[in-house]
Order: C-alpha cells, then structure tokens, then sequence
C-alpha cells in the first residue's frame, strides 16, 4: 500500500498563501500559519473596508457642504432640502467639488435654494 500526502497540492495551497503575504513583517511573512492567518484577516479587513471607504466620502462631502453652506448663513440640512424642492439634482460628491473649487457656482446654487426656502 501506498500512502498518498497530497503534496504537490499542499505545497501550492502553502505557496500560495507566503507569497500573498510578501511584504509583511517577521513570521507573518515568513510561517505559514501565522501567514495565513494575517491574509485571511486581511482579505476580510479589505472587504469590509470597501463597504467604509464610501461611508468616510460620503460623511467627508457633507462636512464640507456644510462648513461652506454656513458660511452663506444656511445649514446643510436645510440646504439638502431647499435644492430638492427646487428640483436640482446635484449629487453630494459634486456639491462638495464645487464648495472648494469653484464658490461662485456653489454661491449660485445657495441663491436657488434661498428662493425655493421662500
């Protein structure tokens, strides 16, 4: 009888795992079950963490309308509001573009959603 080790392919699954885990710091990179264990929790961090990345933009765009809608003397929420009656629809990403880059045109908006408060 011969006894079978499935090495070619634990060797692979094994290399497999070291070289996903190239770059990180002594055993991590180096041991094979700490190596694993360091890319399975970081493919799980990557995986949540692009859930969050469009959480964080999405709070940073708002702050950003809103420092600038205040210093028109509006609130963001009121903002947000007076543009939806006025039916502009803008998204958060390009309303907080043109807070920083172009104050003219966001001066323009807070005029139309100043007349559609009224």
């Amino acid at each position: 009888m011969v006894r079978v080790t499935h090495a070619p392919s634990s060797r692979r699954r094994r290399k497999r795992f070291l070289k996903q885990a190239k770059g990180y710091r002594g055993g991590r990179s180096k041991l094979y079950r700490t190596a694993r264990e360091s890319v399975q929790k970081g493919l799980a961090y990557a995986f949540r963490d692009r859930k969050v990345k469009k959480r964080n933009f999405r709070q940073l765009w708002i702050v950003r309308i809103n420092a600038e809608a205040k210093a028109f003397g509006i609130s963001y929420s009121k903002f947000m509001a007076s543009l939806k009656k006025a039916n502009v629809a803008i998204d958060r990403k390009q309303l907080a573009d043109l807070a920083i880059n172009d104050k003219k045109a966001f001066k323009e908006l807070i005029e139309i959603a100043k007349e559609a408060k009224e």
